[in-house]
């Protein structure tokens, strides 16, 4: 559309309080002539858009969409496959921060802009998550509520002043940001540790109950591919585990979260679909991985869920992580059923060809296992715990040896209470 001007900048927008005040900010203070607003579709409500929308025309804002929730919807799978979580929640806005990034600088050069903003706080993950991307490319990166240290109440007073459109999410009492896979809701009161939310700040899921409800999972690869037998792409998937758990009050989280920069913050979630995908993958690689795999892709699942939420997906270490996850997941493949009840999903059955399990094996109305007979246990009992068993005994020999020494020397036995100078009265 326009030619490469130099004075054009590329702004992430939402709509919302503080993405708003940076239009009229990045012309009165960084001098840009024109803003480009561009909004980047991971799953938001439509009233987010058509918020965005209006709040475009207000003021006079040049704006594009764009649809990335397919990409993010593959994304947040192999999460999945990854198991990843941060601190006991699954990864979400996080996740999404990488795909929106992309998707406007490829934008942004397409519209000849010579520079991206956001919208982010100092204090806050997105910046990083955002730059991670950007940075790769030979465009400037401005911050304007970072680099002019601006607050809430400053941007609410400024747009007050100047008649900006904003909604700023219930009002502005709280800062919700919400994506296919997961919504995430602080600020106001919920910044106080001690202040017990009510209902209201919930959407997805209800108060839990002692209903229940029970729903197959299939996966293929460690990929979810069908729900109660319905096979539905990603995006319908999650939609369809979104509607059914989030009524039994599946997938609430609330917790002090540790950032990236060192901060402490409350950050309540809900997050339905990916709490039962997560729950029902894990159940699922228990079945088919040995021990040992199991133990070790741990740690490999911890080093994702950290990179990830730092917003590295690209880095190499991604890549090398991925090619572990994609020989163990490869087994991966079969049905779970997950119970819903009392705000928890819980896995209650599972079934794979690739099970490393035998009925026959594992029962205790069975003799033997294989050629194996259960009086071939004893000389593995025997040796079992022999180490720990020899390294006791050694070390009460050398205590009996050093009691011993004392008394010989005239001394005073070390078990006497005396010898420490403890009162023994």
């Amino acid at each position: 559309m326009s030619s490469t001007t130099g004075d054009r900048v590329a702004l992430a927008f939402s709509g919302g309080l503080d993405t708003t005040v940076c239009v009229p900010l990045l012309k009165e203070e960084y001098d840009f002539d024109e803003v480009v607003g561009i909004t980047v579709d991971v799953g938001q409500p439509d009233e987010e858009f058509e918020e965005a929308e209006e709040t475009a025309e207000a003021l006079d804002l040049e704006q594009h969409v764009v649809s990335a929730e397919d990409a993010f919807a593959d994304l947040c799978f192999d999460a999945v496959r990854a198991n990843a979580t941060y601190q006991g929640y699954p990864l979400g806005t996080a996740l999404a921060r990488p795909v929106i990034a992309a998707q406007i600088l490829e934008t942004a050069k397409e519209q000849g802009c010579s520079a991206l903003a956001h919208g982010s706080t100092g204090k806050g993950n997105d910046q990083l998550r955002f730059e991670a991307v950007w940075r790769k490319s030979d465009l400037d990166v401005v911050a304007p509520v970072r680099e002019l240290g601006l607050t809430r109440d400053w941007e609410q007073e400024y747009a007050e002043e100047r008649g900006l459109p904003v909604e700023g999410g219930d009002e502005g009492r709280y800062s919700i940001d919400t994506n296919l896979w997961t919504r995430s809701v602080e600020g106001s009161e919920l910044e106080e540790p001690d202040h017990v939310p009510g209902e209201e700040i919930y959407e997805w899921t209800s108060a839990p109950d002692e209903e229940t409800e029970r729903v197959e999972v299939t996966f293929e690869d460690g990929y979810p591919t069908a729900v109660n037998g319905d096979e539905l792409d990603p995006v319908e998937l999650v939609e369809r585990l979104n509607d059914l758990a989030g009524p039994y009050g599946v997938g609430r989280t609330d917790v002090m979260e540790d950032r990236m920069l060192g901060l402490k913050v409350r950050e309540n979630y809900e997050h339905p679909a990916a709490t039962v995908l997560l729950n029902a993958h894990e159940a699922l690689e228990d079945l088919v991985l040995t021990k040992a795999e199991r133990s070790f892709k741990r740690q490999v699942d911890d080093q994702w869920a950290e990179y990830a939420y730092e917003g590295l997906v690209d880095a190499p270490l991604m890549e090398a992580l991925e090619g572990f996850i994609d020989r163990t997941n490869g087994r991966v493949t079969g049905t779970v059923t997950m119970r819903f009840e009392g705000g928890q999903a819980r896995p209650v059955g599972r079934e794979s060809e690739y099970a490393v399990y035998s009925a026959d094996a594992a029962s205790f109305d069975t003799e033997s296992v294989g050629d194996i007979s259960q009086a071939d246990a004893t000389g593995v009992a025997k040796y079992h715990g022999f180490q720990e068993r020899l390294a006791r005994e050694a070390r009460e020999s050398a205590m009996d040896r050093a009691a011993a020494k004392g008394i010989a020397d005239g001394g005073t036995p070390i078990d006497d209470p005396s010898a420490t100078g403890d009162d023994a009265s």
